[in-house]
């Protein structure tokens, strides 16, 4: 019988967010998988468990990926550790999960750190509906596309970002999303000098022009203004029935589903279309 996979979230900064099931976990596991052996053995070390290391990062995902679901088919179960927060987010753990998947082996998920979500709770923007983007592309052409695509996004957006590459992020943003585009920088979240600057993008940019960025940023960024649509016509709706009927469903059918798309009386437009 094949063993688990635990993805074991970590702290993104203070030690004392470690919850007692992490600590269950990582003493019963057979072995551990960690982005970082170093700073997961500095955290097994501050916990008092002594298990094997395996490495597994972004770069060796195809064949340490394959040693560990071996591992896992013969029935040892593992622990998979980023070095700060949630695995598989935004991480090189995602390829081990479809992996786990496609072959049957389980993986169960602890809850615990995500710098995303203590990011937008804290960021005063809306948090009803998000899209998490992580980092954004490094080419320079994919980068610029991503962010136009993003420029009428209307979900509060969120980013991860270092702090060398922030200057030249916040310069990006401001030129596709405008600087008067409210932002939430969340530097060192958890850690003794955690920050929260509540701004806007240009007056972010300008602030780190003096003031040299320093530590991983989560960047919360609100979206576009809602647009309105104008309200749909009968000739919208007829439109849309001889589209549905083209499609094989009867004008009664048809009638329903495109008053009901297009918030159009359907007692009119049955109307509209026998008229027709």
């Amino acid at each position: 019988m094949a063993g688990t996979l635990y993805l074991v979230p970590t702290p993104i900064g203070n030690l004392g967010d470690v919850s007692r099931r992490t600590v269950e976990i990582l003493e019963t596991v057979d072995f551990i998988a960690a982005e970082d052996t170093r700073i997961t053995l500095k955290l097994l070390n501050h916990l008092g468990i002594k298990k094997p290391l395996v490495s597994y990062y972004r770069h060796n995902t195809d064949t340490a990926g394959n040693q560990i679901l071996e591992r896992l088919l013969s029935g040892e179960s593992c622990a998979l550790c980023t070095d700060a927060g949630t695995p598989a987010i935004s991480d090189p753990g995602e390829d081990l999960v479809a992996l786990c998947a496609a072959n049957d082996v389980s993986v169960e998920a602890l809850p615990g750190p995500c710098a995303l979500v203590v990011a937008l709770s804290v960021s005063g923007l809306p948090t009803a509906r998000f899209v998490f983007e992580g980092f954004l592309p490094l080419n320079k052409k994919n980068r610029r596309t991503r962010l136009e695509a993003l420029a009428a996004e209307e979900r509060t957006i969120l980013l991860y970002e270092a702090p060398h590459k922030l200057c030249a992020t916040l310069a990006d943003l401001s030129a596709a999303l405008g600087g008067d585009r409210r932002i939430t920088l969340c530097r060192e979240l958890t850690k003794l000098h955690e920050e929260i600057l509540r701004t806007t993008i240009s007056q972010a940019a300008e602030r780190y022009k003096t003031q040299s960025p320093r530590g991983e940023f989560v960047l919360v960024v609100e979206g576009a203004p809602a647009v309105e649509k104008a309200a749909a016509t009968l000739t919208d709706g007829l439109m849309r029935v001889a589209q549905l009927q083209s499609e094989g469903l009867s004008r009664k059918d048809a009638v329903k589903q495109a008053a009901k798309e297009l918030d159009l009386s359907r007692n009119d437009l049955y109307t509209a279309a026998l008229e027709q």
